[in-house]
């Protein structure tokens, strides 16, 4: 255990550095590259429609594939073995449902964000600054899961334990992506995205046929291998290692496994991805390209989290800086030494800086296009380049707020604050845009009690449970006030959400079905939605 500490002090910092440098200046010239052609707010939000599905298929992978992905879920298998691989199925699955009910039918009604969606057929003020407020809430709490993923990584690479030291970090890559966001706006972003994907996915399978020669490609001898390494023996392959210790745990599984397979669909960066292709067509095809993608990262997942627990040990990643969200580092490390460990960690690095401009990108147009220019405004904006000055202003603070919030939450697993920001969108925004696209009756009063309604339940909840205070590994570890028992919400703020949706519509006298059949028409054909999107 001390040789694999001292190996990770010793794990070169200078040639870390020198490989996450070399990525951050190659992508800074795409950006640059890219943002010679963003003249108008359809540059800048939706990349001027000029991806194609593949391409943008390969942006959503990366995307997605956050530093929950490759860091929380492999150390989650590393320590629970068959629970941990839940969050992966939770995570692929959620892609069907954003596949069957979303993709297609957003690409058709909308223009640049959500708020587009949900105002097509309502009072527009209103339900614009609703959906941005929960736009902001859903993306800043991704932005916490990424900035902790980023303070993990760099006090394992750069030795840097001290507190100040992980913050100073944490600030170095913020601004970094406030850079990106601001050069580039969204088709900077996508090649950033496209590229982290590629080496992404790249260096886990690397990794996975390593792990696999090791024990001569026998996947059940690499499972035995993790069995007779973990204290915890046979139980890293049945269910129950981390959720079946109680019926308290059971439910939280359940909780948790809702909240992942419907957030996607209700993702606001995943969203706004579908308005940078030029049809519904390619939306779909992108779609398909993005689940082909993520599921063959999520097998690999499967083998580099059994091989962490076998090669390395779960006794040796819990006591590493960062506990299990070291798992991936350490891999690489024992598999390839500095180099390989320099390289994945780039790679990590890479993926926090490119969701997190995703996120920023996505967060900002819609304060800028939802509340700036549709509810300040009221849609009347006479300076053309107004609408995206405000949304680069959003950047720069939303970038603030995130290293802030990154700093506090340093210590939290990073699959499990993902987790959170699922419930969040599945909560404020899925109910919202199911009952916009599919049901007639569905009104402004609706929108509003369900957006406001699912995203102060979900809230609430949070700051009540057991992940904020009460135990050992909360945020707050030296205080409890929490009353509800859940470490994710939802199980109960999801169907409060539908709930309150259906009641806000009953009680509101508000009729608009001449407006649902002209969205029915648009949303299943697409006809009227390009032009639409031009002006």
């Amino acid at each position: 255990m001390n040789h694999l500490a001292q190996g990770l002090q010793g794990s070169n910092p200078l040639l870390n550095i020198g490989i996450f440098a070399a990525f951050v200046v190659v992508t800074l010239v795409v950006v640059l590259r890219a943002s010679r052609n963003t003249r108008s707010a359809a540059d800048y939000y939706a990349g001027g429609r000029a991806f194609s599905g593949p391409q943008n298929g390969i942006a959503i992978a990366g995307d997605y594939l956050s530093a929950a992905s490759f860091l929380g879920i492999v150390g989650a298998i590393a320590l629970y073995g068959y629970d941990g691989f839940l969050y992966s199925i939770g995570f692929l699955v959620a892609w069907l449902v954003a596949l069957l009910l979303v993709a297609e039918l957003l690409r058709n009604t909308g223009k640049y964000t959500m708020g587009d969606v949900l105002a097509f057929r309502m009072r527009q003020r209103p339900v614009r600054a609703a959906a941005a407020t929960s736009t902001l809430m859903v993306s800043f709490f991704y932005l916490l899961a990424q900035m902790a993923g980023a303070g993990v990584l760099v006090s394992l690479l750069l030795g840097v334990s001290s507190g100040t030291g992980q913050a100073l970090v944490i600030g170095i890559v913020g601004i970094i992506m406030i850079v990106y966001v601001l050069v580039g706006g969204m088709k900077g972003t996508t090649w950033v995205q496209i590229i982290k994907a590629v080496l992404l996915i790249s260096g886990a399978a690397v990794m996975t046929v390593w792990t696999l020669a090791m024990h001569g490609f026998d996947f059940s001898g690499l499972m035995q291998a993790a069995v007779d390494r973990a204290s915890s023996g046979e139980k890293l392959l049945n269910p129950g290692a981390k959720y079946g210790k109680s019926e308290v745990s059971k439910l939280d599984f359940l909780s948790l496994g809702i909240a992942l397979v419907l957030g996607t669909a209700g993702l606001p960066h995943v969203l706004m991805r579908f308005y940078t292709v030029p049809t519904a067509k390619e939306a779909r095809r992108s779609v398909v390209w993005a689940i082909w993608l993520i599921g063959l990262f999520y097998l690999f997942s499967l083998v580099l989290g059994y091989g962490a627990a076998a090669i390395v040990g779960p006794e040796a990643i819990k006591a590493a800086p960062g506990s299990s969200n070291s798992a991936a580092p350490l891999l690489a490390q024992a598999l390839g030494g500095p180099l390989l460990l320099g390289f994945i960690a780039a790679v990590a690095f890479a993926t926090i800086l490119a969701v997190v401009a995703g996120l920023t990108i996505t967060a900002s147009a819609s304060f800028a296009h939802d509340i700036y220019a549709n509810v300040i405004k009221k849609g009347k904006v006479e300076d053309k380049d107004a609408e995206v000055r405000v949304a680069r202003i959003t950047a720069v603070v939303i970038g603030l707020v995130a290293i802030v919030g990154g700093i506090l939450a340093r210590n939290q697993n990073v699959a499990f604050l993902v987790a959170l920001a699922f419930a969040v969108a599945a909560s404020a925004n899925l109910p919202t845009i199911l009952y916009s696209l599919f049901w007639k009756r569905f009104n402004t009063s609706g929108a509003l009690w369900s957006i406001y309604g699912g995203l102060s339940t979900t809230v609430v909840l949070i700051v009540f449970s057991p992940a904020v205070s009460g135990s050992e590994e909360a945020m707050l570890p030296n205080v409890d006030f929490h009353w509800f028992p859940l470490q994710n919400p939802g199980l109960v703020s999801i169907p409060a959400a539908f709930f309150f949706g259906w009641l806000g519509t009953v009680l509101s006298k508000e009729h608009l079905e001449d407006k649902y059949a002209e969205m029915e028409v648009r949303s299943l054909t697409g006809a009227g939605a390009e032009k639409a999107s031009t002006h």
